[in-house]
């Protein structure tokens, strides 16, 4: 058995005790002081350069080896999510409202188990531990980056890791990656077509924004299906359709809210572009005008093919090669570890926390008010972490 992997099993119950703590007081965005407070405490008396963010409660601790070397980044988020609670489970959020739903109180814990464990190896080089607030939807890792993490260690990272647990999907202790493109780039357009009212009893005095909005919402379906390859897909979702208050009344205004993802910075380009001289065209046929705005959200997450490779072969090492599955597809969802692996190279992998005796085809998934995850994936996500960075330290040293 691998020595990091052994330490890590006499650490679990520290790192379940830190978990538990950190999930009855959630936090939210990027200001997360009693979180920071607690990851600082878990740091404490290890031989680690920390520092602390200024636009978001971060906190980033290097580890120097024992000779000079490379550098790796492991990273952790630490928000959680504006819900109430509903698992039933006896160390549930004590704060209406907000529910570490995703499990990124586990991705702590697990960071500051591979901390503790890296500071007790011997290997040349630097680990920057990244400890990131606003990852749900705040984009804390760009702000990060912004204030100076992946040069931290006094150099580029050779290769960034991190880890995300799910409740469901997989079964609980599994690993899972892919080569590429693992997760979709998220963005939203908001679209405002701008007519002129009137009385619904005389149309054509008016200018009614409503049927030029409706003919967008199908045109962009169709736009979607036809512009784009099947296998560089684009998924869209007008969300929102909001015009007008009573029948007989035309408004001056329709809007739509619409959800963009996308598995490529080439399609995430052209569908952005493409949507807005859509929906212009069809308002200016319609005698009206659109106004566009365009909330930029998270590129798509693009692991390494290299790292990813690595990261299989070390999972299999560790725990045996039936831990490890390739995912065929991406997932749809977003996550800003984009940002980071824009800038460096380096790998996104899954570890399944559906709890034992669940079955993880039905157990309600990360964000559900009832989520449920199981600590006893925390020392092995510690310990993977930990030997990634000693192993692709010593593979580029």
């Amino acid at each position: 058995m691998s020595t990091l992997r052994a330490a890590a099993g006499d650490l679990q119950d520290d790192l379940v005790r830190l978990r538990r703590d950190l999930h009855r007081e959630p936090e939210l965005g990027l200001e997360l002081p009693r979180t920071q407070e607690k990851v600082l405490a878990a740091l404490d008396g290890l031989p680690l350069e920390i520092g602390t963010g200024t636009a978001l409660s971060s906190v980033t601790a290097v580890l120097r080896g024992s000779s000079p070397g490379p550098v790796v980044l492991l990273r952790g988020d630490m928000d959680a999510l504006p819900l109430t609670e509903k698992s039933g489970l006896p160390y549930a959020s004590e704060i209406e409202g907000r529910m570490h739903a995703c499990g990124h109180d586990l991705h702590t814990a697990m960071l500051a188990g591979a901390a503790r464990l890296l500071c007790g190896a011997d290997f040349a080089g630097s680990v920057i531990f990244m400890f990131q607030p606003g990852e749900e939807g705040f984009a804390g890792a760009r702000l990060m980056i912004e204030e100076g993490v992946l040069d931290a260690a006094g150099e580029r990272p050779v290769a960034a890791y991190a880890l995300h647990v799910a409740s469901g999907l997989m079964p609980g202790g599994t690993f899972l990656s892919r080569r590429g493109t693992i997760m979709g780039g998220a963005d939203q357009l908001k679209v405002t077509v701008r007519g002129a009212g009137g009385h619904g009893s005389q149309p054509y005095l008016a200018k009614d924004p409503i049927p030029a909005a409706a003919e967008m919402v199908t045109a962009l379906q169709t736009f979607v299906t036809r512009a784009f390859d099947v296998f560089d897909p684009v998924v869209l979702t007008v969300g929102s359709f909001n015009a007008g208050t009573v029948s007989n009344i035309i408004p001056d205004e329709a809007l739509l809210g619409v959800t963009i993802r996308s598995f490529s910075a080439e399609a995430r380009t052209r569908v952005n572009e493409g949507l807005r001289e859509l929906v212009n065209g069809i308002a200016a046929g319609h005698g009206l005008t659109a106004a566009v705005e365009h909330e930029v959200g998270y590129p798509a997450t693009v692991n390494t093919a290299a790292e990813a490779e690595f990261t299989a072969g070390t999972v299999g090492d560790l725990y045996g090669t039936e831990r490890f599955a390739w995912i065929p597809n991406p997932m749809t969802t977003a996550e800003d570890f984009s940002f980071l692996l824009n800038e460096v190279p380096g790998a996104y992998a899954f570890l399944g926390a559906c709890p034992p005796g669940g079955d993880p085809r039905s157990a309600p998934f990360n964000h559900a008010a009832n989520a449920v995850f199981d600590d006893a994936v925390l020392a092995d996500g510690a310990a993977l972490l930990a030997e990634l960075a000693v192993r692709r330290l010593a593979a580029t040293g």
